[in-house]
């Protein structure tokens, strides 16, 4: 886990502590478990195209370098 500050207003983090004490647990998974969930909701589209092609390939990520520049010269 990374260790992050926010900022709440006086009214949710009451909120956020009145929650936590009657289901007793702690602010922090609570956050934690809140922003998870907002994340996954949130998650944003592939751009049109991306993952809709194959190249017919197994090696493209580990060979992209050398694919990109044999690209750029046959370009020429």
């Amino acid at each position: 886990m990374v260790k992050t500050t926010i900022y709440l207003d006086s009214q949710t983090a009451l909120a956020l502590r009145q929650m936590a004490g009657a289901q007793g647990r702690k602010q922090a998974e609570l956050i934690r478990e809140a922003l998870q969930l907002f994340t996954n909701r949130e998650q944003r589209e592939m751009p049109a195209g991306v993952g809709k092609f194959g190249s017919g390939r197994s090696d493209v990520s580990e060979a992209a370098d050398k694919l990109y520049r044999t690209a750029l010269r046959n370009k020429k």
